[in-house]
């Protein structure tokens, strides 16, 4: 197995107490991350240049956030439903989807596929109404794609927790998890017609920690962080691994890379268990050295 890392310089960008920190991506127009706590229903905005954090309240869990092309607007995938949001008025402007089995079930992870189609999955809901967590007993969650035309395709189903979207460069090859089964799979993907054909495993049994959310760099390595695991692994299009960065927290949980000439790697963290009494809860950064693949909008 390829050695951990232990040396990389791994900064903390904001305390902000989160429960189940999620669903990052870098604004590039805006030059600031955006992220949610999953439990309190949160979502989060850093300016990278000043460092300051905001923070806006929902009523349901809030579980990723994806870039559209109106600079003004973000996906916001909730547990019930998916929106537009605002960022100029902190308002939701139209729901693109409505999940018909919330409460019972939740959306999780989502990202936008090369031709600008929002793909999601779904879970047994697993958060409480006062924020607690509860076990996930059941595999009932399943892998959707939504267009801006509200057209709603339904690819698998039972899934334990479904999570990590990502596509190699070329766009042909679409790479999504199932957390629970402790397997990231592959599958041919056309990237003009958002279709997915077949899957086969590409990356299960890792025995550091469960698969959570990932991202996808210029080379067509995934980056994919390890719930319980204290690290995030680099992955190679044949399966292997190249890097495993540890990390100062025991649940990273997504990752999303800034545009710029050192590789910049942000990532998520829920929990409050540390290693060597590392900061806790918070967003965190790191230098990869490796050019990320640039993220594709949602297309209004």
């Amino acid at each position: 197995m390829t050695n951990p890392m232990p040396n990389t310089d791994i900064r903390c960008l904001a305390m902000t107490s989160d429960i189940c920190g999620e669903g990052c991506v870098w604004h590039p127009l805006q030059n600031a991350i955006f992220w949610t706590d999953i439990n309190r229903g949160l979502l989060h905005r850093l300016d990278i240049g000043s460092g300051a954090v905001e923070t806006w309240s929902f009523d349901q869990p809030v579980t990723a956030v994806a870039l559209t092309n109106r600079v003004e607007l973000l996906v916001l995938v909730l547990g019930g439903r998916i929106a537009l949001w605002d960022t100029r008025t902190h308002q939701e402007t139209d729901i693109l989807f409505r999940l018909p089995e919330w409460p019972a079930v939740r959306c999780n992870d989502a990202r936008v596929d090369p031709a600008g189609v929002l793909w999601f999955g779904t879970m047994q809901n697993n958060v409480r109404s006062d924020g607690t967590t509860m076990n996930v007993t059941e595999w009932i969650g399943a892998l959707y794609s939504l267009s801006a035309s509200g057209e709603v395709k339904h690819w698998h189903s039972g899934f334990g927790i479904s999570n990590t979207f990502a596509w190699s460069p070329d766009g042909e090859t679409m790479y999504f998890a199932d957390t629970l089964a402790n397997t990231i799979y592959r599958s041919h993907f056309d990237p003009i017609q958002s279709g997915l054909q077949g899957r086969e495993f590409f990356f299960r049994d890792f025995e550091r920690g469960l698969p959570d959310g990932s991202a996808m760099d210029a080379e067509g390595y995934l980056w994919n962080c390890r719930y319980g695991g204290s690290c995030i692994v680099r992955i190679a299009p044949d399966g292997t691994i190249t890097r495993i960065i540890d990390t100062p927290v025991t649940n990273p949980t997504t990752c999303t890379f800034v545009a710029d000439d050192k590789g910049t790697l942000v990532f998520t963290s829920a929990g409050n268990a540390t290693l060597h009494g590392g900061p806790s809860e918070s967003l965190f950064v790191f230098e990869s050295g490796v050019q990320g693949l640039p993220i594709t909008p949602f297309a209004l």
